[in-house]
């Protein structure tokens, strides 16, 4: 087998499959892994693709089964159990990571690997789906049409669809800790939804409200335009705004091991994520701001096809590039590598 191949690993999981399913319309055919056999063995043998089992934990294991891997796309979560052993695994075996993360301290726990990734001439992209391909890209866009920007305001709104079951058991890690901004060039920690706001997005009907939270733009739209105040912002019914408001009261319940267990139990019930109908009909739409010292400011917006969906498409299109020869090494943000699409 050439050394051009990629790894999904977490091909089981509900994003993980929308790229395996999407591969074939890439010219791609990657290798399917994870740990659960029974769920990787039948997807693959659906899409008629290889796969591999393999436990993240088990470091020998990992490392035999990127030996002829060009790229992995780490596709399973939660990314701050995940992570860190993959980009290990990518690192000792000159293997280029990118993934789906959307986790503020994650980004910047890759960043710290920019040096080790240069030494083996590899590159680490970070946030190569809907967090936050077309968030950061509006954020570079803006820096180019404002140079001396020193805000960055980022708000986006998934009308019509709804979070899959893995981000949502992702978000259960994280409930009870605070929100972040950067300001002044550092993360500065804040209540979740400290901010609220009312945003039009054109195309939209209505102006929609949403609160300030800790996207990962406010680790990468830092890397990306070097703009040293960002907030960003995410659509919210206000009424659950007002009782997150109140948050600190019971963050201490949130953080206990019972609480998060009947979270959880709820959240398995669920369904995988938004089926193809319900992503047909679903937009996302984003809106950026920048102002400079001066009081000059610009705004933009984007309009994109629903969140899962865009996912599949830009991790897909990154890995074409990537595996064509087509990269930088080291720690990279999606701006800087999708603007020669």
């Amino acid at each position: 087998m050439q050394r051009n191949s990629i790894l999904l690993y977490g091909a089981n999981g509900y994003t993980g499959e929308l790229i395996a399913r999407y591969a074939a319309q890439y010219g791609l055919q990657p290798i399917l892994a994870g740990r659960k056999k029974d769920a990787i063995e039948a997807l693959a043998k659906e899409l008629q693709l290889p796969f591999r089992i393999v436990e993240l934990h088990d470091s020998n294991a990992l490392n035999a089964a990127l030996a002829d891997i060009a790229l992995v796309i780490q596709a399973a979560g939660p990314y701050h159990i995940t992570a860190q052993p993959m980009i290990d695994a990518c690192i000792a075996t000159n293997t280029h990571y990118i993934d789906l993360n959307g986790d503020l301290d994650v980004f910047e726990m890759l960043q710290g690997y920019d040096q080790a990734a240069k030494n083996k001439d590899i590159m680490i992209l970070p946030g190569a789906g809907f967090d936050v391909v077309p968030t950061d890209c509006l954020a570079l866009y803006l820096k180019q049409q404002l140079p001396d920007a020193h805000e960055l305001t980022i708000a986006f709104a998934v009308i019509g669809s709804a979070l899959s079951r893995g981000t949502s058991i992702s978000t259960l890690h994280k409930l009870g800790t605070p929100g972040a901004i950067r300001k002044d060039n550092k993360i500065v920690y804040e209540p979740m939804g400290k901010k609220g706001m009312s945003v039009r997005f054109p195309g939209y009907k209505k102006p929609v409200f949403v609160m300030s939270i800790p996207w990962g733009d406010i680790s990468t739209a830092w890397y990306s335009t070097r703009i040293p105040n960002i907030r960003t912002f995410t659509a919210i019914n206000k009424s659950a705004w007002y009782f997150l408001k109140g948050q600190t009261v019971f963050n201490w319940l949130l953080k206990t091991g019972f609480m998060r267990s009947i979270i959880m139990g709820i959240l398995k019930m669920q369904s995988a994520g938004p089926n193809q109908q319900v992503r047909d009909k679903a937009t996302s739409y984003i809106w950026g701001k920048v102002s400079n010292v001066k009081g000059e400011s610009v705004e933009a917006n984007m309009e994109t096809p629903e969140a899962y969906s865009l996912t599949a498409f830009t991790i897909l299109v990154i890995a074409k590039k990537i595996i064509s020869g087509d990269y930088k090494a080291g720690y990279q943000t999606p701006p800087v590598h999708m603007v020669r699409i």
